[in-house]
């Protein structure tokens, strides 16, 4: 913390805890000068505020400070094969208002880009809260992505979509950063975040029209050289022989156990299923043609894991996506193959469990994305930097602020973090 500036003192108050100067001073090293220097363009971004005070030790009493994470907005966007999911949450990744809505990502990118920005007007709109709240904007895709740019990269079920710029795109309406990553990516990071923060190696796995994964390795989502690590749904498996996938080659996981797969499977049976919540209703009712689909569903997915357990060598497996709902007939088919096939030694300590977050995770991890990109310590210490040279207070004044009293929860934080390099 030396030579650290108020973003690396964001970071210790991000945990909610509210602290008194003195506090932050015995926790980083820092003189009482130094610490107040730093938390002075922080205050005037409105990213931390004055609390109740401290008990008193005799004299004045101590105020206390905490983070903020309601002082603007983060506009989140789970798009999946066949349905969106658009929210607005706080900067702890708080879901405040959110819509799902059936739309095919087939429509292309910019009749899907177009709802979801309409969307977030809406619930801004209910929220009673101005466009220049949202600070940025955090979208998952059903498929592969350049994380550095954001734009997809020959996604097999997106027509129209690939290379296109993405970012750009939503930046026409949204002057803001905005990260877009792979749906499944996001569903991990918004899992472990909300159910599994001290899992270092996990798997997410999710199985819905598409099926594929997001890896946690030493505590870092991996992405892979060009953004596909985790695409499983198109690893073969020894049932799908023959079987033509929509990627245009045949044996893929995902023409044999996801939903069309097997809802395909049940009409051939004379049933009427054409979803994945067709296949889940079925099996619910206990529908016996269903439950056996689904476990051999999850017998193919456990055949498909077994080689990712022992080349990753995870702690936890967690299922997600529309199929989970249809709960223990698909997981024990998992179970059933991943413990018969995988050495003693990678399962001894392997859990492998239902989704937690369900559908919450994905719009939760799109918001972890965007809110650890605009509050990182380097951004945060540009806009503390932009602030003092716009005209401000000189932030290394060695006399200690008075400390400001509390108000609305608005300000010039949007502009600054729009203006601020990236």
């Amino acid at each position: 913390m030396d030579n650290g500036g108020p973003g690396e003192l964001l970071q210790i108050l991000r945990d909610g805890q509210p602290r008194t100067r003195a506090d932050l001073a015995g926790t980083t090293g820092l003189g009482r000068a130094a610490v107040s220097s730093r938390l002075e363009p922080l205050l005037k971004l409105e990213l931390v505020v004055p609390v109740s005070g401290a008990p008193s030790t005799g004299g004045r009493p101590s105020a206390r400070l905490a983070f903020n994470p309601g002082a603007k907005l983060v506009a989140a966007a789970d798009v999946g094969a066949t349905h969106v999911t658009v929210a607005l949450t706080d900067l702890s990744g708080t879901v405040l208002v959110e819509t799902t809505e059936r739309l095919e990502i087939s429509c292309g990118p910019e009749a899907v880009l177009d709802w979801l920005l309409a969307m977030v007007t809406g619930h801004l709109e209910v929220l009673e809260r101005p466009t220049a709240d949202v600070i940025a904007v955090g979208i998952g895709l059903p498929g592969p992505v350049e994380h550095s740019t954001g734009k997809p990269t020959s996604p097999p079920i997106m027509p129209g979509w690939d290379g296109f710029d993405v970012p750009a795109y939503v930046q026409k309406t949204l002057d803001v950063p905005v990260l877009v990553d792979n749906d499944v990516n996001l569903m991990a990071l918004g899992e472990r975040a909300t159910r599994w923060p001290n899992e270092e190696n996990m798997i997410f796995l999710k199985v819905a029209t598409g099926i594929g994964s997001g890896l946690v390795s030493g505590g870092e989502l991996q992405r892979g050289a060009a953004g596909v690590a985790g695409d499983v749904g198109h690893i073969a498996v020894s049932r799908g022989s023959g079987i033509l996938c929509r990627c245009g080659k045949s044996a893929c996981l995902e023409a044999i156990a996801g939903a069309p797969a097997i809802a395909a499977q049940l009409r051939e049976s004379g049933l009427e299923a054409i979803t994945g919540s067709d296949v889940v209703s079925l099996v619910r009712s206990g529908n016996l043609a269903a439950i056996q689909a689904v476990r051999q569903a999850g017998r193919d997915i456990g055949e498909m894991l077994n080689m990712c357990v022992s080349l990753i060598n995870p702690s936890l497996i967690v299922v997600g996506g529309s199929l989970a709902q249809s709960g223990e007939h698909l997981m024990a088919g998992i179970r059933e193959m991943v413990y018969a096939r995988s050495t003693p030694l990678a399962t001894q300590h392997l859990n492998i469990t239902q989704s937690e977050t369900g559908q919450e995770a994905g719009v939760v991890g799109a918001s972890i994305l965007a809110v650890e990109y605009v509050l990182s310590p380097h951004r945060i210490n540009q806009l503390a930097t932009r602030l003092l040279s716009s005209g401000n207070e000189h932030v290394n004044r060695q006399e200690e602020p008075t400390p400001p009293a509390p108000r609305p929860l608005l300000g010039a934080m949007a502009k600054q973090l729009q203006d601020a390099p990236t």
